[in-house]
């Protein structure tokens, strides 16, 4: 009797196990506790031997790992080793080229989205000293040159080098200052809009330093007002607000002029490269050739559509053309970032759009073109390298689908061609410096982020990180259910899409359903990768959530890509009252219940689509959006719009200020006050353009808070207001 009753308690034991109820979403789980986060492989780098790699571990390790067997096999550096540390942590390490010393950052500082100022120390790997890089203040964009021996770095606009040998740190810049000069790094629209932060680069040989000047003195600025608020106070506004100052050139404005100089470090003499005579261009990239000989300078016309290279000789400054790229349309900036000299000494690689898909050529480093990398109508999306013993080049792609990126590898002669990304979904990967592992990291709609090392054959060696953790935390949840589909517009285009609906889906209940979406040029937001977000807690409060791509957005060709060119937000905004009016024909949905929303790009499209749709949008919520195109920077706007004097009919339909009266549904404005990218402005002017004609709205504002829009409690407040107003208005 008493093993019987034994029997029956484990039984009920192990039924209550299985039979626990399953949680609940909540809000806090996806803006505030990070509870479904996948876990990644953060900081991969490559080690010079081909075998090994290292990463950053607990902000105070770095730990040497093994390609073969992706174990730990020690650690490099470890701050609880180093003797009276006058640090606790770091943010991020670079090694010298001999990896022998290692840079440590610290103490980072925002100064705008992607640029900050740190604290830099160097660890002597031979000596296990650590020393600060400067006593003088926080640096920025700390380099070693290529031997080892020295570090430079940018302070207060100035451009600086420090002699690590003797110690010695020498100013190469005098005249840098706030809002006027600015040596080695861009000013705000080129950091913004060119992905660069660092415009300074080293020779080869270590004995020269080429960088840009920019003199953005003739700028117009704008003023962003600062006042106390709270999380964090800001004390010295309590009672009068204050005002900062940024130079931002919006459409049709003047630009930073832009210069290009080599300082000798042997002579200390300093030299300006002969770019010619137009100063009204942009230089995205300098870069020495691989023998040191020259110093390439890209120069991009205004329009951004044509690029010349230019080989500089660095001892007089002056240039020669190698090559020109044209395009009709403009040039996207991620030509810049995957334009990319080959080890060889012989070739450099471009990714260019020529003949209606983004496919890889190689030049001679002559300028002289010689062959067609890839080629097939889909895009290459990211070029990893080149391996000069095996011949071949490897390269992302989206070639199974538009949803999808694979990597694949292709040999210089063009007849091997092979995947080496075994899943179906989103891949990307680390290679080894000698090219004979990888580092894949891949994830898809049904599978969060999986990061597994890789031979060149695509075979997976070891796994680094399954999310295991997460997937048997997701299994705790009752989840919505997530599906792709497709539809065709009345001009016979397919658009693809991707639905949530609630885990209690009834397909005779009629639903609300809540559109979100971005929609900037060759953005993508519906893709076959790991997405749970907060819109699966919208989904199962009752919503239905549908995102879809329209014209202009990546992967399926140039003519897709670029067709809203002088003309953007009116194709894509016709898509999205299409989009609409595709879902609320499915017979579950509640179609006098459509909302739409979205962030930046996202905002400005649901207030074109809320013009163009009237009535069938009931509600809307626009986060920082983009009302009118003369509001916004000239590099971005002027690559789709040209400037305004040359497209002025194209500024004005494409310009939600222009015609607030047509909306009719419920619109909620959302701003952070001190946004430095898409402006309060944008608001305000809106908003004075809704009052006078006579169209109710609701705004909500954040006090001190940027594009963003976050710190302390902001994020939850804006994320409960956007899914109150849905539910007020669409329930």
């Amino acid at each position: 009797m008493k093993h019987i009753l034994l029997s029956f308690f484990a039984i009920l034991l192990v039924f209550s196990v299985y039979a626990q109820p399953k949680k609940q979403l909540a809000l806090e789980d996806f803006v505030t506790n990070n509870t479904f986060k996948a876990e990644k492989f953060p900081g991969v780098h490559p080690m010079n031997d081909g075998i090994h790699f290292s990463m950053l571990k607990s902000s105070s390790q770095i730990v040497l790992y093994s390609f073969k067997t992706g174990e730990q096999e020690s650690v490099l550096f470890d701050l609880k080793s180093v003797a009276d540390c006058s640090i606790e942590s770091f943010d991020a390490y670079t090694f010298s080229m001999d990896e022998q010393r290692i840079l440590l950052e610290t103490n980072k500082k925002r100064i705008y989205r992607h640029s900050y100022t740190a604290e830099y120390y160097v660890w002597d790997i031979k000596t296990r000293a650590l020393v600060p890089l400067s006593a003088y203040g926080p640096q920025r964009l700390a380099t070693f040159s290529p031997d080892g021996e020295r570090v430079a770095f940018v302070r207060d606009n100035n451009l600086f080098i420090k002699t690590l040998k003797f110690s010695t740190e020498f100013q190469i810049t005098n005249d840098g200052k706030a809002n006027e000069i600015a040596n080695g790094v861009p000013d705000w629209v080129q950091e913004e809009e060119f992905s660069y932060t660092k415009a300074f680069e080293w020779s080869p040989d270590s004995k020269m330093l080429a960088f840009l000047k920019f003199d953005e003195k003739e700028v117009p600025s704008i003023l962003i007002p600062e006042y106390k608020g709270l999380e964090p106070e800001k004390a010295e506004f309590k009672v009068y607000p204050g005002v900062d100052s940024l130079k931002y050139p919006k459409a049709g404005e003047r630009n930073s002029v832009v210069t290009v100089h080599v300082y000798d470090v042997k002579t200390k003499a300093t030299i300006r490269v002969k770019t010619g005579e137009d100063t009204d261009v942009y230089f995205p990239r300098i870069e020495w050739i691989p023998t040191g000989s020259d110093l390439a300078v890209m120069k991009l016309n205004r329009h951004q559509n044509e690029v010349e290279l230019l080989y500089a000789n660095p001892y007089t400054g002056d240039t020669r053309p190698i090559m020109r790229e044209k395009n009709k349309y403009y040039l996207d900036e991620t030509y810049f970032r995957q334009f990319t000299f080959l080890d060889d000494n012989e070739n450099f690689v471009v990714l260019s759009e020529r003949d209606g898909w983004a496919h890889l050529y190689l030049y001679k480093n002559s300028g002289y073109s010689s062959k067609q990398l890839t080629l097939g109508n889909f895009d290459v999306t990211d070029f990893y390298g080149y391996d000069k013993v095996k011949k071949m080049f490897y390269y992302q792609a989206a070639k199974k689908s538009p949803l999808q990126r694979e990597v694949y590898a292709v040999s210089l002669d063009g007849k091997k061609e092979y995947c080496l990304s075994e899943n179906e979904g989103t891949n990307d990967a680390v290679f080894s410096s000698n090219f004979q592992y990888l580092i894949n990291t891949f994830s898809s709609h049904l599978v969060p982020t999986r990061v597994s090392v890789c031979d060149l054959k695509g075979k997976e060696i070891n796994v680094l990180e399954d999310n295991s953790v997460l997937t048997k935390k997701l299994d705790q949840y009752i989840r919505p259910s997530f599906e792709f589909f497709t539809f065709k517009t009345s001009e016979g285009t397919q658009l693809n899409g991707y639905m949530i609906k609630p885990s209690s889906f009834d397909p005779a209940v009629k639903y609300p359903v809540v559109m979100t979406q971005y929609t900037g040029p060759n953005s993508q937001e519906v893709a076959d990768d790991w997405q749970f977000d907060w819109h699966n807690y919208l989904a199962e409060r009752g919503f239905i959530i549908v995102c879809v791509d329209p014209r202009g957005t990546a992967a399926r060709g140039e003519d897709f890509r670029k067709c809203t060119y002088m003309q953007l937000g009116k194709l894509e905004s016709d898509d999205m009252v299409e989009a609409a009016q595709y879902i609320s024909s499915l017979s579950y949905v509640d179609a006098r219940k459509i909302g739409i929303w979205g962030w930046s790009h996202g905002g400005y499209m649901t207030i074109m689509s809320m013009e163009k749709g009237g009535s069938l949008f009931k509600a809307g919520v626009a986060v920082a959006p983009v009302t009118s195109w003369r509001f916004y920077d000239n590099v971005y706007t002027e690559r789709f719009m040209r400037q305004p004097f040359e497209n002025p009919d194209g500024y004005k339909e494409s310009s939600p200020i222009n015609h607030p009266e047509m909306i009719k549904g419920h619109l909620l404005l959302v701003h952070g006050t001190a946004d430095d990218n898409v402006h309060a402005q944008n608001t305000y002017e809106f908003a004075e353009a809704l009052v006078q004609a006579g169209v109710q709205f609701d705004m909500q504002l954040y006090t001190n808070r940027n594009h963003s829009i976050y710190g302390g409690n902001t994020r939850m407040h804006l994320y409960t207001k956007i899914i109150n107003y849905f539910e007020q208005y669409l329930k």
